[in-house]
C-alpha cells in the first residue's frame, strides 16, 4: 500500500539554485550585466526599429540573474549598496547608445529639443513599465536568507534595472546636445554612468571622460545615488496593484526629473551656447560686431 506520508521535494542541483558561478553544460544563462543592457535597449527596440523583447520574460530573467548575483555577493554587499553599484557599472558597457545620426534616422529626422522630448518620453514610459511589471522581479526573493528579511532586495534589483534605462537616456541626450563622448563602449558607458550619478553633463574635452578604469570616487557616487533611489522607492513594496501603480508613477517621475536637470545642464554646456566657451562667445560677439562695423565705416 502506497504511503500517504508527504514526500520531501528533491533539492535542486542546478547551478542557478546553488548560487554558484559555474553552470552545468547546456544550462548557460546570460549574465546580469548583459540582461540589463538588453532591457535598456528594449525601450525603443534594440536598433530603434520598434521590435522589443517581451518585457515580462526579460524581467524574469533579470530577477533570476540578480538572485544568483546577490547570493554570490553576500548579505553585507546587498545591504550596503555595493552590489547595486557593482552591478550597474558592470552593465554600463552593455547598454546600447545610439549616435546622433542613428537617433535622427530612428525618429524620422527629428533633432534638437523635439528629439530630446521624444527620448525623454520613451525612457519615462520604459521605466514606468518596469515599475508596473516589477512583480516579475520577485524571483530574487528565493535568494535571500532570513537575515536579509529587512532588505528590500526586489526594490534593489528594480532600481538597477531602471538606472540602466536612464543611463541610455543620458548618453543619447549628450548626443542630441552635441556633447557625445568618443571612445570605446566601455569608456562611454563609464562616462555616462558617472554623468547619471552626478545628474550633470560630461564634457567631451574632459580627459576623465574617457577613463577605462572605474575609480573609487566614481564607484562611491554611483553607489550612493542608487541607495538614495532605493530609499525613495520603498512604496513599490506595497502589496498588490497599489505597489505596481506606485512603482510606475515613481519611476516615470524620477526619470523625467533626471532628464529635466540634465537637459538644463547640457544646454549650458552646448558648444557655442553654453559652458565656459559659450560664456566667452556671448561676451565677445557683442563687442566684436560694433568694432567691425566701425572699421568698415572708416575704410569706406
Amino acid at each position: 500500500m502506497r504511503s500517504l506520508r508527504a514526500r520531501r521535494p528533491r533539492r535542486s542541483t542546478s547551478a542557478a539554485d546553488r548560487g554558484t558561478g559555474s553552470v552545468a553544460p547546456g544550462d548557460e544563462r546570460p549574465a546580469l550585466g548583459e540582461l540589463l543592457g538588453r532591457l535598456a535597449g528594449n525601450s525603443e527596440g534594440a536598433d530603434g526599429d520598434g521590435r522589443r523583447e517581451p518585457l515580462a520574460a526579460l524581467l524574469q530573467q533579470i530577477g533570476v540573474a540578480a538572485a544568483v548575483s546577490m547570493r554570490k555577493a553576500g548579505a553585507v554587499a546587498v545591504a550596503s549598496g555595493h552590489w547595486m553599484g557593482d552591478s550597474l557599472l558592470e552593465a554600463a558597457p552593455h547598454i546600447p547608445m545610439r549616435d546622433l545620426d542613428a537617433l535622427r534616422r530612428h525618429h524620422h529626422g527629428l533633432e534638437g529639443e523635439a528629439l530630446a522630448d521624444v527620448l525623454t518620453r520613451n525612457a519615462a514610459l520604459a521605466t514606468a513599465a518596469v515599475g508596473a511589471g516589477g512583480g516579475a522581479l520577485a524571483a530574487v526573493s528565493w535568494a535571500s536568507p532570513l537575515s536579509l528579511a529587512t532588505v528590500p532586495i526586489q526594490i534593489a534589483a528594480e532600481t538597477v534595472a531602471v538606472a540602466a534605462i536612464e543611463i541610455k537616456l543620458v548618453a543619447e541626450l549628450h548626443e542630441v546636445y552635441g556633447l557625445g563622448i568618443a571612445g570605446t563602449q566601455t569608456q562611454r558607458g563609464l562616462a555616462y554612468a558617472t554623468a547619471w550619478s552626478n545628474r550633470r553633463g560630461v564634457s567631451p574635452l574632459d580627459p576623465r571622460a574617457t577613463a577605462t578604469v572605474v575609480t573609487q570616487a566614481t564607484r562611491v557616487r554611483v553607489q550612493r545615488r542608487l541607495v538614495v533611489k532605493t530609499g525613495r522607492a520603498v512604496g513599490v513594496a506595497t502589496p498588490f496593484l497599489l505597489g505596481a501603480a506606485y512603482g510606475a508613477w515613481f519611476n516615470r517621475r524620477t526619470t523625467n526629473d533626471l532628464a529635466d536637470t540634465l537637459r538644463l545642464d547640457l544646454r549650458r554646456k552646448r558648444p557655442l551656447t553654453g559652458g565656459f566657451g559659450g560664456k566667452i562667445a556671448r561676451r565677445a560677439v557683442p563687442t566684436l560686431v560694433p568694432n567691425l562695423k566701425r572699421r568698415r565705416a572708416v575704410g569706406s
